[in-house]
């Protein structure tokens, strides 16, 4: 619509704009005139019709009656996603909150392509963030936030840049889960645990018997070793205190009176 010619009316108006501008002048230069900040890009339309690209920063100018604009933001926007509660791949009931960051990538597009492109992209995320949870398993969810956000931001990217929007980042905040489904998983991380430490005592207590047993052996082939080994447990008893004293006496120390 911007290159095509104007027709013999809209000369017509566009001429009696102009002249009203001069009759009204000095006073029209304050209406007509109008200024973008650095970050701020201004789409004008003239009868209707796109008016040249984005205009800004700084000052431009408008014709009275017949030309309107609007100013579009270029920085960064941020919001939260709300809350959606929603079913994994596996059945499990889970909440998930998300942050999405995105910017105005062309200002044209933005305000040509699409009625309101802040709402738009709101919908799209949460929408999108659906879609993505419903497709992964809970313990994907659980430890691949960073895959999940990634994909996601891909996924709206593309959605988006026909709008002139462009997203930047996507971070997942929080996956909550049901309380009954958080006492589920505490106890079978501890039935878990309990399995793995009786598992490693009875590896200890079968590491320990085979070192008992090599001892036996050792002292066995040595009737020396026993005595010795008898006169080490009396010493470290009767370095404790104690009033009583109760010791195992070994049937080899009267095996020669036997005999």
């Amino acid at each position: 619509a911007e290159n095509e010619p104007l027709g013999c009316m809209e000369w017509i108006v566009t001429v009696l704009s102009f002249l009203v501008f001069i009759i009204t002048s000095p006073i029209s230069i304050f209406i007509c005139f109008k200024v973008v900040a650095e970050y701020e890009r201004a789409i004008i339309f003239r009868l209707g019709r796109l008016s040249g690209g984005a205009r800004g920063p700084g000052m431009f100018f408008i014709l009275p009656c017949i030309d309107e604009y609007r100013k579009v933001d270029l920085r960064t926007v941020t919001f939260n996603v709300p809350q959606q509660e929603m079913l994994t791949k596996d059945s499990v009931t889970v909440t998930v909150d998300a942050v999405v960051y995105y910017r105005i990538s062309d200002p044209l597009y933005a305000i040509v392509r699409v009625e309101d492109y802040s709402t738009s992209t709101r919908l799209l995320a949460a929408t999108t963030l659906r879609n993505i949870v419903g497709t992964r398993n809970l313990t994907e969810l659980l430890t691949e936030r960073e895959t999940l956000a990634h994909h996601m931001q891909l996924t709206l990217d593309e959605a988006t840049e026909p709008w002139g929007v462009m997203v930047e980042r996507v971070e997942i905040k929080d996956v909550s889960l049901p309380v009954s489904m958080q006492r589920a998983m505490a106890a079978e991380a501890e039935a878990t645990r309990d399995a793995r430490a009786k598992v490693i005592a009875a590896e200890g207590e079968k590491k320990s018997a085979s070192a008992l047993k090599d001892a036996s052996d050792v002292i066995s082939s040595s009737p020396s070793a026993l005595q010795l080994r008898y006169l080490q447990t009396l010493s470290s008893i009767s370095a404790e205190k104690n009033s009583t004293i109760v010791f195992p006496l070994p049937m080899e120390l009267l095996t020669p009176y036997l005999a």
